[in-house]
């Protein structure tokens, strides 16, 4: 096997690619022999900066040694500062194929062979642990512990990686560069002083106004570094936001600035993560690295608190900054002062004046709204590009997903909204009933709980395409786990509207009504695993509607749909907005 020597740490001044070695050839014709892994879009990106040098010192997935003392003490088995778990997991069923001492190819969604891995280590994680060491919370409020609770197979895999072919990218080509190439061209340009900023959000003019000075003050370069690998619920897809980038760069200095995408999967685990992006910025050749106030934290929770304390990050990269070898430079919350008309710190704008600004979760929600974007807040064609992203909500889509007992009501009800969203004829509508489902995209699956994960995964799949392209799905199937639910609210939200109705018809009612027997065959056992009576339905905990059709008719429950919808800005009604216009 092909391994990179890499330096230490602290002696890590050019961390070098894992290039492809004289026998590549023979791995490319062996790799077609070998078991091999399809790895998800989160695994691709590891995989990506552990081939470019991104990761140095690392030379592939991390073994049982290094993940332990990674967890425990933030370092590497031999002492390297290294705080974020760099893992490859993959499930049961195929780790039983495999041992250690064994080579895996790892592929692409395509199949394409990216790498060949020799297998040193296989473990079960305790996940739970795993969460809460590196998010220091097990809520899943938090979109990473969520997204990493939720996509986590049960079994890693560790051990060095022989590259094969870097992963082809068909958007922004020549924004993307290797660790190797940004050092050769800050070489080239003669900057040997270079502030990252590297962004999650689109660039608005307080923050590029601070990073520019942060850049003059360092007497450095600036490199705008914006991640653009797998994203989290909430966040603005990359295109939007490389649009944006690119917008904001027509104003800037073209000799002392550069834009490049970093390939990073984000986790949002704050503090330690902020460590590691030093690291990373570090590889590709920076000198200094800006950190905000809330650096790689989620935002707030629901009650409006930030789930690690703010300039927290701050102070962990100040106390590491030495051994990791880049100047960490702390950026203050940033107001806009409307007295003085200008951006300020936060922390040093006086008592009396005026002060405005705009969090990131309101600008979506005045997106969303068709509100006024603030002339201070950003710039007009970046605004653009965001109301393009994010229309108003009557005219983004949304998906109204049903979930209840066998016979609560659901399909009546779906059936009925149906019919009401359709009488307009300017919005397309899926209705995509359980049973209608399984009879022509899941007729293989059983009634298992993997089996019924799998069913509902699907319907959220299509609905999420169908709310993308600013179509009205309707689902309705049984969804008797509340993880799947969130999964499946999760791929919607990112893309529309999402209001999940819980038919809550009580289970007496629903067997009373048992037109199919079904019911009364899973009492008397000739139904296995059969959702209220031999397996559990979980209810929701917070539901956007609550239906119980033992109360109303489906008429009625409609109207309480309708009313919803109209409230939450996602439907106007065409005789009220006409009367308005006579009015």
């Amino acid at each position: 096997m092909h391994v990179v020597d890499y330096p230490s740490q602290s002696d890590l001044t050019h961390p070098k690619e894992l290039v492809l070695p004289a026998t590549v050839r023979g791995w490319r014709a062996q790799s077609s022999d070998l078991p091999s892994w399809d790895l998800t879009q989160h695994q691709v990106s590891d995989l990506e900066l552990i081939m470019n040098g991104a990761f140095s010192p690392l030379d592939g997935f991390m073994c049982r040694r290094d993940y332990d003392s990674v967890l425990e003490r933030m370092r590497l088995a031999d002492g390297n500062l290294w705080p974020m778990p760099i893992t490859l997991d993959v499930s049961t069923e195929f780790a039983g194929k495999i041992a250690t001492g064994d080579d895996i190819a790892l592929r692409d969604i395509e199949g394409v062979v990216l790498a060949v891995m020799k297998i040193e280590s296989i473990w079960h994680p305790d996940i739970q642990a795993e969460a809460e060491r590196v998010f220091g919370t097990l809520r899943t409020e938090h979109p990473g512990v969520s997204a990493f609770l939720n996509r986590s197979q049960s079994v890693y895999l560790g051990g060095p990686v022989t590259c094969i072919a870097f992963s082809t990218h068909y958007n922004f080509t020549e924004f993307r560069h290797t660790p190797a190439n940004l050092r050769a061209q800050f070489a080239a340009r003669g900057w040997d002083r270079v502030v990252a900023y590297q962004t999650r959000n689109p660039l608005h003019p307080a923050g590029l106004e601070l990073a520019l000075h942060v850049a003059r003050t360092s007497n450095a370069a600036l490199l705008i570094h914006p991640t653009v690998s797998a994203i989290l619920p909430g966040d603005i897809d990359s295109a939007t936001r490389m649009r944006c980038y690119q917008h904001v760069m027509k104003r800037l200095n073209s000799k002392d600035t550069l834009l490049s995408v970093l390939p990073l999967a984000m986790r949002l685990a704050g503090p330690r993560e902020a460590l590691w992006h030093g690291i990373v910025q570090k590889n590709y050749g920076c000198t200094h690295f800006v950190v905000g106030p809330n650096h790689a934290g989620p935002g707030p929770d629901h009650n409006g608190v930030d789930f690690y304390p703010r300039y927290a990050a701050q102070e962990w990269v100040a106390q590491h900054e030495a051994e990791i070898g880049i100047k960490g430079v702390a950026l203050p919350e940033m107001v806009y002062s409307e007295d003085e008309g200008r951006f300020a710190p936060e922390n040093v704008v006086q008592p009396t004046q005026r002060v405005l600004k705009i969090s990131e979760i309101d600008l979506r929600r005045r997106l969303g709204d068709g509100a006024e974007i603030p002339y201070w807040f950003s710039y007009p064609d970046v605004v653009a590009e965001l109301r393009k992203a994010f229309p108003v909500k009557a005219q983004q889509g949304f998906t109204i997903f049903f979930t209840g007992l066998s016979g609560s009501g659901k399909s009546t009800i779906a059936r009925a909204l149906f019919a009401r969203l359709t009488e307009g004829g300017d919005r397309s509508v899926s209705l995509l009933d359980g049973d209608e489902v399984r009879k022509h995209l899941s007729s293989e699956l059983g009634f298992s709980r993997e089996h019924r994960d799998l069913n509902v995964t699907r319907i959220g799949y299509i609905a999420s395409e169908v709310t993308k392209h600013r179509g009205i799905a309707i689902c309705a199937p049984i969804a008797p786990y509340a993880n799947t639910r969130r999964q499946v609210r999760e791929m919607i939200t990112m893309h529309g509207g999402f209001f999940e109705v819980h038919v809550s018809t009580s289970l007496a009612v629903c067997e009373a009504r048992d037109r199919k027997g079904l019911y009364a065959r899973a009492r008397a056992g000739l139904i296995q695993q059969f959702t209220g009576i031999s397996d559990p339905y979980e209810v929701p905990s917070r539901p956007e509607i609550v239906i119980d059709t033992d109360e109303c008719s489906p008429l009625q429950a409609v109207d309480v749909i309708m009313n919803c919808l109209q409230k939450g800005g996602y439907w106007i009604d065409a005789q009220v907005e006409t009367a308005r216009a006579v009015a």
